[in-house]
């Protein structure tokens, strides 16, 4: 095992000392039980409110990424063994524990999944926390009744990270997907992914007082939040469901009960972070299989090296991004 790796550190709550890759030595890691190999990150909205804002961060200096695959360098558990291939998301990953954009990391063993068969390395981070909560989304829309014949579902957002991964997961599926988003110039990769329609962002935010729209799609994924939420609340057909996980376009939701109790419908809250690790386990595996999406490493992701990070980082912020970018940590 290497004494030395290099990792992306804040070194201080100063925010005009930014992310920087440095050397680091094994003392350097928090405790854990699991020592990893880092093989793949990703990079989430999350990682930029750490990385550039400072958000969430517990002591310093910080090593953020709430995202890591690899491969195990040691174990002081019996749940694992030198040698597996595991994946870490979420929890308090990236945000109060150093996380994922370093060559190796060290995690509690609670925080770790076993790589399902059907997945690699980094097809795993391509999904990432992104993957993870589409998946998520889609299961606990499943469990309220949703079926591809119930009728049309919109994704919100739809060329972010969740959004990208929510339209080709869904039009595998067998469901007609309605991708929304602010950028124009995207729509032949929504349609390229499985969107059948795509439309503006602004057409689903709410602007009046209106306590319900026309009725329009069967159920949504919405990693928006905002504005885009109380629209679609307002414009589900009876008995739908949206699963909400973002919070991109606010957090202040304007609503009421009518659609609730008029139509029925379902607000279904989207956590990934501390998702029970039963529920995480058999989402991973699905991913591997039924909702593994098919244009995972052709339309959707982007890799880069960990020196690149800083300037992706800012580039979600602003709202720019495309789909999902990978780190690699070439072995």
């Amino acid at each position: 095992m290497a004494d030395h790796f290099q990792a992306l550190v804040l070194e201080s709550s100063d925010k005009n000392k930014p992310l920087s890759v440095k050397q680091l030595r094994m003392e350097d890691l928090p405790e854990g039980d699991v020592t990893i190999q880092v093989a793949y990150s990703s990079i989430n909205y999350k990682d930029a409110m750490v990385g550039i804002q400072h958000q969430m961060i517990k002591k310093y200096p910080h090593i953020p990424g709430i995202d890591l695959a690899g491969t195990v360098l040691a174990s002081d558990t019996p749940d694992f063994n030198a040698g597996d291939e595991v994946i870490v998301t979420s929890y308090f990953l990236g945000t109060g524990h150093h996380g994922g954009f370093s060559e190796i990391a060290r995690v509690p063993k609670e925080w770790v999944v076993p790589l399902p068969e059907g997945l690699t390395l980094r097809e795993a981070m391509i999904l990432g926390t992104a993957g993870f909560t589409a998946a998520l989304s889609l299961q606990r829309l499943e469990d309220n009744g949703l079926t591809p014949e119930k009728g049309p579902m919109l994704v919100a957002g739809a060329t972010g990270g969740v959004g990208s991964i929510a339209v080709n997961m869904l039009a595998d599926n067998g469901y007609e997907v309605i991708a929304s988003t602010g950028k124009k110039e995207e729509e032949t990769y929504l349609k390229t992914i499985g969107a059948t329609q795509v439309i503006a962002r602004e057409d689903v935010q709410r602007t009046d007082d209106q306590p319900v729209y026309k009725k329009q799609w069967a159920a949504a994924i919405d990693p928006v939040g905002g504005s885009t939420t109380s629209f679609i609340i307002s414009s589900l057909d009876y008995g739908g469901s949206v699963a909400t996980s973002g919070l991109t376009g606010g957090t202040e939701v304007d609503t009421n009960v009518l659609p609730v109790l008029g139509r029925a419908v379902n607000w279904l809250g989207i956590d990934s972070v501390m998702c029970p690790m039963d529920v995480r386990q058999t989402v991973w595996q699905r991913l591997a299989s039924d909702l593994k999406p098919s244009l995972l490493e052709e339309e959707i992701v982007q890799e880069v090296k960990l020196d690149e990070v800083p300037s992706i980082l800012e580039t979600i912020l602003k709202g720019q991004l495309r789909g999902r970018t990978i780190v690699h940590f070439p072995s």
